[in-house]
């Protein structure tokens, strides 16, 4: 049912169209028609000539009998142009008259010539403005007749709808009252030339209804944790926390969940989910302690918790309930970590950015400490530092530290070959410890090294450790890889640190194999060549890790010439399933073995994926399922 308002502009639209498709085809009709009077005028020409010609003039006679042709043109027609010459070169008459007034568009004739006995030209375009005003007189009476006809169309229109709404109306207020005032259940019996009506607008109503419900929960819905997400988390406190006049204060945390990256990376994204989704079932039963608490799920490693009228000391009972959960959690889930927490107090009218920042630096400043552990960040003034964080700079001396008083541990985790030939080597994976000999997260630990400019350090303690123990524990037997960052392969001065360290070692840079990721060869090619080339007179060897991702040309890694390549995970997770990642890793299989390159593939966690790759004649498999890390 439309208003006065729409059902008026619907027909003017309509009437619109009309008029258009009206004008259209009268200015193609009259346009033609005006076409065929031009072309059928030249026989006109051709008439009044002979008939001022028909006796044979004399010399003298032909300027007089030129003067007569042209006189009966002009008498009988109307020109915008006519032009009479002899002998293309004397012009007889030349007269031009442009059409001054309104001209429809394509009516307006194109010039034409006709050439008469006696070498007399007539060049000639017919005036048509007479015809196109009339035939525009024409078109506006139409459209005006259409808008009139329009609005009397929609006043009626109108009125009809109003007449049929009061009548339902009416009939939907009778039934009501007569419901009341038998005293009865609301049962609307409406005449059965509304019952259909009805009907439809309820079952539209409710469809609405549903459908807008059910969007909303979708789009505010994380959809492993069924959390609400970082949509709802921002509308939540803008709404709730800085307009309900009842919230004075409260606390806000953010709980990091550390290990994601790693077991996503070794166990897959399954195993991944299962974390977090392990997470939240322990932050879901520890709010549930807390009136009006709520959880959310920001993004794919962070949870935040808004507690409202909460005191920072029953904050802090909060986090260190759920720094005991964790605890519990990491023993029975064999992981490192589990997650950090940095926590905030608030006041009404409280910058939400500014509140997130300061539980970011409580969260860093947590990963320095014990483990799982938790932060209360209340110095507000730390945003305003010149040295971007107090967090930083915790890692930072965290970092120190560690290089400082060599606080590393290493374990292997071998690749195990798919043939007796195949020499393969066990993957180094370094652990640091802080201050208390507590692990600290891996993952953390090598971003903020990252970041804070210690990479470079770091991999030269690791490499450094690594000859250690290989000399002191007597294992020239096997040959063990180590992860480069990219900062490092690109660094002149730890290239040559490098070739000299493994040039005093020769025996023992024999047994070593420097990973590097495809994504940091590809940061500077010449800098990664100059690198391989160092590594390869040094008597070791290359792998390039999470290979797949960039999808670098075969002919880069016959000039590179890199050893061994491990395909990224996502190639080889479910393997025995994917059909397309069967055929991509046996043309990849195939291609490599022309170049003399091993292909190696990690993530295998099932016996159905090794058998899987061993078909495709993958060289090594590397997993939990295959053997989990153990200490060099």
């Amino acid at each position: 049912m439309y208003s006065f308002s729409e059902s008026l502009l619907r027909n003017c639209i309509l009437g619109i169209v009309f008029s258009l498709i009206i004008a259209l085809f009268s200015i193609f009709t009259t346009s033609k028609y005006l076409e065929e009077k031009q072309d059928k005028h030249a026989t006109v020409i051709t008439a009044n000539y002979t008939e001022a010609f028909k006796d044979k003039p004399s010399v003298e006679s032909i300027e007089s009998n030129h003067k007569i042709f042209i006189d009966s043109l002009r008498a009988n027609h109307k020109y915008a142009l006519l032009k009479v010459t002899y002998n293309k070169t004397e012009n007889i008459y030349n007269s031009s008259n442009p059409i001054n007034g309104f001209v429809l568009p394509f009516t307006v004739p194109k010039v034409q010539q006709v050439t008469l006995d006696n070498n007399l030209t007539v060049v000639y375009q017919l005036n048509v403005e007479d015809e196109s005003n009339f035939l525009l007189q024409i078109l506006l009476l139409i459209l005006g007749l259409t808008f009139v006809f329009i609005l009397i169309g929609s006043i009626l229109s109108s009125h009809n709808y109003k007449t049929v709404l009061t009548k339902l109306c009416n009939e939907l207020k009778n039934a009501i009252e007569k419901s009341f005032e038998n005293n009865e259940d609301l049962d609307v019996n409406i005449s059965s030339e509304f019952d259909e009506v009805y009907d439809e607008l309820k079952k539209l109503i409710n469809f609405h209804n549903v459908n807008t419900s059910e969007l909303e929960e979708k789009a505010y819905l994380e959809p492993v944790t069924k959390l609400k997400n970082r949509s709802r988390f921002v509308q939540y406190f803008e709404n709730q926390i800085n307009k309900d006049q009842s919230i004075k204060f409260g606390a806000l945390t953010i709980t990091r969940c550390s290990e994601l990256q790693t077991i996503n990376q070794i166990h897959g994204y399954n195993a991944g989910d299962t974390y977090i989704c392990g997470v939240a079932d322990i932050m879901k039963a520890a709010i549930t302690k807390h009136q009006g608490a709520q959880l959310f799920r920001l993004n794919s490693s962070d949870f935040a918790t808004i507690i409202p009228n909460c005191t920072m000391k029953t904050a802090e009972s909060f986090a260190q309930q759920l720094t005991d959960k964790f605890n519990l959690f990491q023993q029975a889930s064999d992981l490192d970590s589990v997650a950090y927490t940095g926590l905030v107090s608030f006041a009404r009218d409280k910058p939400l950015g500014e509140l997130l920042a300061l539980a970011d630096t409580g969260i860093s400043i947590a990963q320095t400490q014990q483990k799982n552990s938790w932060y209360a960040q209340t110095d507000t003034n730390i945003l305003q530092n010149s040295s971007s964080s107090y967090g930083n700079q915790n890692w930072r001396q965290e970092i120190d530290n560690v290089i400082e008083n060599q606080r590393i541990t290493l374990l292997v985790q071998n690749i195990k070959p798919s043939n007796r030939n195949a020499k393969i080597y066990g993957e180094v994976l370094a652990r640091f410890l802080n201050s208390n000999d507590e692990m600290l997260p891996t993952a953390s630990f090598i971003a903020m090294a990252e970041k804070l400019d210690k990479i470079v350090a770091i991999d030269k303690m690791i490499i450094e450790k690594v000859m250690t123990e290989i000399t002191n524990k007597n294992l020239r037997d096997s040959s063990y890889g180590i992860n480069i960052s990219t900062r490092s392969i690109h660094d002149e001065h730890f290239l040559i640190w490098l070739e000299r360290r493994l040039l005093r070692d020769s025996a023992i840079a024999a047994k070593l194999v420097f990973e590097i990721t495809e994504y940091g060869l590809q940061q500077n090619i010449k800098t990664s060549k100059r690198f391989i080339d160092m590594i390869h007179r040094a008597g070791s060897k290359i792998t390039v890790e999470r290979f797949g991702v960039g999808l670098t040309s075969f002919k880069f890694f016959k000039d590179l010439k890199p050893d061994f390549i491990k395909m990224d995970s996502t190639y080889t997770r479910d393997i025995d399933e994917d059909k397309n990642n069967q055929y991509f890793l046996r043309l990849m299989v195939d291609l490599a073995h022309r170049l003399s390159i091993l292909v190696l593939a990690e993530s295998v966690e099932g016996q159905e994926e090794k058998f899987a790759l061993e078909k495709l004649f993958i060289d090594g498999c590397q997993g939990f399922y295959i053997g989990k890390p153990l200490p060099l």
